[in-house]
C-alpha cells in the first residue's frame, strides 16, 4: 500500500525518555524521537483497530539541544512518618524531588504509513484504505483528532501538513553520520503480535543529514519480554453505523 502521509510537529520541550533514566527517578531525554513516541503522536491524530502505523523516517529540522528542569514526582516506595502523625511510621506516597532533562524548541518532519493490523480478523470489513487514507489526512490537516504529547503529557505538540524535505535544515550539510548507539524503538503489544505477551523492542539508529530512517518493527532483532498480557478489544463505538458490527461480539469474547 501506498497510503503515505507527511507531517510537521513542533514543540517548547520534548522527553522521549530513556529508560535506564526511570530507575532514580529523574528523567532524562533520548536525543531523537523514538519509533514508538512518533506512533503515539500519529496514532492521537488518527487511529482505528484496524490499522496499525508503520514510521518510514523523521527528519530533524533544529539543532538538538536540552534544558533541565526541576519536578517534584509522587514517589509510592518506603516506609516513612505519617502525615498526620509523625510518631506513626507507615507507607504512603510522598512528592520527592528530581531533574528532567527535556529536549527544547523541537521540530520534526516525519513521514508514515498504515498497515493492516492482520490479528483483527473481526475487523476485515473495515479495510478500506481510501477511507482511513483520506481520514488521516484531513485529521493531519486539522491538527488532530486527540491532544498531542512530545513523549510525556508534560510535553504538548502541535501538528501540521507538510512536505517531508521541504524547507532548511540544521543538519542537512552536517558530514557523515551520527550514532546514537543503542536505543528503544517500540512496544509489542498482543494485539498487534497475536500472543498474550507484551515485548519491548531496541535497535541502533543512525541519523544522515538530519534524517533518521527506522527500521520496521519486525526487523528489530533485539527484544526483551516485559510481562504477560492479554489484548483488550476496543469498543464497538461506531461500527454498527459503519455495518461492521456482524460478528464483531463472538470474535472479540
Amino acid at each position: 500500500m501506498e497510503n503515505i502521509v507527511q507531517f510537521k510537529v513542533t514543540g517548547k520541550y520534548a522527553l522521549f525518555t530513556d529508560p535506564l533514566t526511570k530507575i532514580g527517578g529523574e528523567k532524562f531525554s533520548y536525543q531523537i524521537p523514538t519509533y514508538e513516541g512518533l506512533k503515539g503522536i500519529l496514532s492521537s491524530v488518527y487511529w482505528k483497530p484496524t490499522i496499525v502505523w508503520i514510521i518510514d523516517k523523521v527528519r530533524v529540522m533544529k539543532p538538538i539541544t536540552t534544558q533541565t528542569r526541576s519536578a517534584k514526582p509522587l514517589n509510592y516506595g518506603g516506609i516513612y512518618p505519617s502525615a498526620k502523625n509523625p510518631d506513626v511510621k507507615k507507607e504512603e506516597p510522598f512528592n520527592s524531588l528530581a531533574i528532567y532533562t527535556y529536549l527544547s524548541d523541537v521540530e520534526y518532519q516525519v513521514q508514515a504509513r498504515f498497515d493492516w493490523n492482520y490479528k483483527r480478523e473481526d475487523l476485515t470489513k473495515d479495510r478500506n484504505e481510501n477511507k482511513h487514507y483520506f481520514i488521516a489526512k484531513r485529521m493531519i490537516e486539522r491538527g488532530g483528532r486527540r491532544d498531542i504529547f512530545l513523549g510525556s503529557r508534560e510535553c504538548q505538540g502541535y501538528v501540521e501538513e507538510c512536505k517531508f524535505g521541504e524547507g532548511e535544515g540544521f543538519y542537512d550539510n552536517y558530514p557523515g553520520e551520527i550514532s546514537f548507539g543503542l536505543m528503544f524503538h517500540g512496544f509489542d503489544y498482543p494485539d498487534e503480535l497475536g500472543k498474550d505477551e507484551f515485548h519491548a523492542r531496541f535497535w541502533q539508529p543512525k541519523m544522515n543529514k538530519g534524517v533518521v530512517e527506522f527500521i520496521r518493527p519486525e526487523q528489530c532483532t533485539t527484544r526483551k519480554f516485559v510481562r504477560d498480557m492479554k489484548p483488550n478489544p476496543p469498543a464497538t463505538v461506531g461500527f454498527e453505523e459503519e455495518g461492521l458490527l456482524e460478528g464483531y461480539e463472538e470474535r472479540s469474547v
